[in-house]
């Protein structure tokens, strides 16, 4: 492994969990509240901002979503990609759960409660935005947050870094058609061209500029470059929670209307988060991977890039669609339930290597 590549992998094993994103759930609540309240305070501001498009592309948000998600991409190391044959079975496991079944399993789920067992209960003319919505969070695996679950669990850095580049490499190609294949299936129009635009605005040019702002801090030394990630990083807390102001100033109608509607859009994801975390950490240990490759195996397909999910929904369907709402129901509970799975395969550990020849257990 390169010297770089190893610097970064041991900052994310080492990273400790911001106060900001220990309190995502809340910081969320409260961004549900103050944008329900401006929302119906101050109604034209919103109504203004939401007007601000071009080619169907709403500038604020756009501005908001590359703010969150331009630091997020810079924390990933794409020379680390020669490390994968390193564990092949554990990112064989994660490619499968993560493209293979979870969009899938989701669609199944979305249409199971959305449009059959819940669907009394929400409003019908938002069951088809509500299903899309949840496709999308399924459709983008996550790529920050997973550094730090993998912290939590004593998961192998290296296998961390590799997926999480593998991962991103593989959505630039693949978020478009499997989005698209969904949404077809479910009977959902694809608005093909303002789809690819979102895979433009919000993967392939963040990618590429947040590339190229790393080679540059990086040549100036890993100081120059942790000082300036924390910035950032401070910026892209400030333009998520603007982001989810702004969504909800517009949600706020539907919500106060039927206020259950984000406990029945939570039930298709937590199936979804505890069904794909147990079939790779299970796929994982039927093939022999040491516990601490299973472990970031298992969380990354259980965890979603939401920032990219919430600004695809938006560029598609509108700040006042039943997309944007379901995947920001992802953010909101992506903290409790993830650190519920962490504490899941940290109390299963003796389990999991009674089932692994003694050469594998590390």
């Amino acid at each position: 492994m390169s010297a770089q590549c190893e610097v970064t992998a041991k900052r994310a094993a080492g990273a400790p969990m911001s106060v900001f994103e220990r309190g995502l759930t809340l910081w969320v609540a409260l961004c549900i509240v103050a944008g329900v309240l401006l929302g119906q305070l101050l109604p034209a501001p919103f109504q203004a901002l939401g007007r601000m498009e071009v080619a169907q592309v709403n500038i604020p948000v756009g501005l908001l979503i590359w703010v969150m998600i331009i630091p997020m991409l810079m924390k990933i190391d794409f020379g680390a990609l020669h490390q994968v044959k390193s564990h092949w079975r554990g990112i064989g496991v994660t490619l499968f759960v993560n493209w293979a079944v979870k969009p899938f399993s989701m669609a199944l789920l979305a249409w199971l409660f959305i449009r059959h067992l819940f669907a009394p209960y929400l409003p019908a003319e938002q069951l088809d935005s509500y299903v899309a919505g949840l496709i999308l969070l399924a459709a983008a695996p996550c790529t920050a947050m997973v550094f730090v679950w993998s912290r939590l669990t004593g998961g192998d850095p290296y296998f961390t870094l590799s997926q999480v580049a593998l991962n991103d490499t593989i959505m630039i190609v693949a978020f478009a058609p499997i989005v698209g294949l969904l949404l077809g299936l479910s009977a959902i129009v694809v608005p093909w061209d303002t789809l690819l635009t979102s895979v433009v605005l919000y993967i392939v040019i963040p990618v590429v500029l947040a590339q190229l702002w790393r080679k540059i801090l990086l040549q100036r030394g890993q100081t120059a470059f942790e000082a300036t990630m924390t910035q950032l990083g401070h910026a892209s807390i400030l333009a998520l929670l603007a982001t989810l102001v702004l969504l909800f100033a517009f949600q706020g109608e539907a919500i106060i209307r039927q206020p259950l509607i984000i406990a029945l859009l939570a039930v298709p994801i937590l199936i979804q988060v505890f069904f794909n975390s147990a079939l790779a950490y299970w796929l994982n240990r039927k093939v022999g991977e040491k516990h601490s490759v299973a472990c970031p195996s298992a969380l990354i397909g259980a965890s979603n890039f939401f920032e990219l999910a919430v600004a695809a929904a938006i560029a598609l369907f509108g700040f006042q669609s039943g997309a944007a709402l379901a995947t920001v129901v992802g953010v909101l509970i992506e903290v409790p339930v993830m650190l519920l799975v962490v504490k899941i395969v940290n109390q299963s550990k003796g389990w999991y290597e009674s089932g692994l020849p003694a050469r594998r257990i590390q």
